[in-house]
């Protein structure tokens, strides 16, 4: 089993397909707005802490949900848990790609804590850096999941009968929905010198952050705060945002780290009242609560839906070419 964690656009645009803790949300996009979008609220205990537990009631869960909403079968699903690593890595320029793919598991090997052999690995180059001594250096953002895990989500995903046609993060699908637009040729516009970073929050039934500069996510982490929780039921916030300040300082730890200049919430959370100005004062930084679709015209989203629930889904079907 080898679905790719970067896996190329294909033609016709596939279904985003976001397995929160409590719901499904599935969307399509198509000339930059929403074309068909369904969700649904899950069972508990059939996805836990963003891992498939159950797979047979999560098949089950699908095939209901994609026949009552007239969806496409092809889909591309997005994953956050504690099984995954997300790190930076820098190698001299290597143009034969399979000397660069060997090249970057090597390294890798030393940098992640798995054993390879049992993960799904995967990596994307997202800028260049010169040593003091002038040499050339490519900067790779890399990807690992126990393979397990990543097994587990495919087995229940074609129980339904749906075609799986790669596996991303929902925190590259986070970025990819709200941060910057891409170029005019669909390639991730290079950051500039002077660019900051920002920390997206994504709150659902598992609550994902991650650190990007532009459109590449640099940095990626769950963290252990339920922002599914009622709106009535007081959420530690104090918890919460000494949480994303160790993820900053994290992120700030590494080489050639760029300022954080802002915190977006997204996902149902984020509407939570006063929920920005909490986080605002212990963080002291910015915090927002964004657009949930970003750029793209909700128009196409069925009366009564709401909207934070497709962030991901969105962002999983916009894909990324490599």
């Amino acid at each position: 089993m080898a679905l790719p964690m970067f896996k190329k656009r294909q033609a016709g645009g596939p279904v985003g397909l976001d397995l929160d803790c409590s719901f499904l949300a599935a969307a399509a996009v198509s000339d930059g707005r929403i074309a068909r979008a369904a969700s649904t609220e899950l069972p508990p205990g059939i996805v836990s802490d963003g891992e498939v537990a159950d797979p047979s009631a999560l098949s089950a869960a699908l095939k209901e949900f994609f026949a009552r909403a007239g969806l496409p079968k092809a889909v591309r699903l997005g994953v956050s848990n504690q099984q995954i690593v997300v790190r930076q890595l820098e190698l001299p320029p290597i143009e034969d790609e399979r000397e660069q793919a060997a090249a970057v598991r090597f390294q890798a090997a030393e940098t992640i804590a798995m054993p390879l052999d049992e993960a799904v690995l995967d990596y994307q180059a997202v800028g260049e850096t010169v040593t003091l001594e002038g040499a050339k250096r490519i900067r790779y953002v890399v990807a690992a999941a126990r393979e397990a895990m990543i097994a587990r989500l495919v087995e229940g995903v074609r129980g339904a009968g749906l075609r799986p046609l790669g596996v991303d993060l929902n925190a590259f699908a986070l970025v990819r929905a709200l941060g910057p637009a891409q170029a005019a040729n669909g390639a991730d516009p290079a950051p500039g010198l002077d660019e900051t970073a920002r920390v997206y929050c994504h709150l659902g039934g598992i609550t994902n952050l991650a650190v990007a500069v532009g459109s590449s996510c640099l940095f990626t982490r769950p963290l252990s705060f339920d922002a599914a929780l009622p709106e009535d039921v007081e959420l530690d916030v104090a918890s919460f945002a000494e949480e994303i300040r160790l993820s900053i300082d994290f992120y700030m730890s590494q080489p050639d780290a760029r300022w954080v200049s802002e915190v977006v919430l997204s996902g149902p959370g984020a509407r939570r009242p006063g929920i920005a100005d909490q986080l605002t004062g212990p963080l002291a930084l910015p915090v927002v609560a964004v657009e949930p679709l970003g750029r793209l015209d909700a128009a196409g989203l069925p009366p009564g839906e709401d909207p934070y629930r497709y962030t991901v889904a969105v962002g999983l079907a916009l894909g990324e070419d490599r």
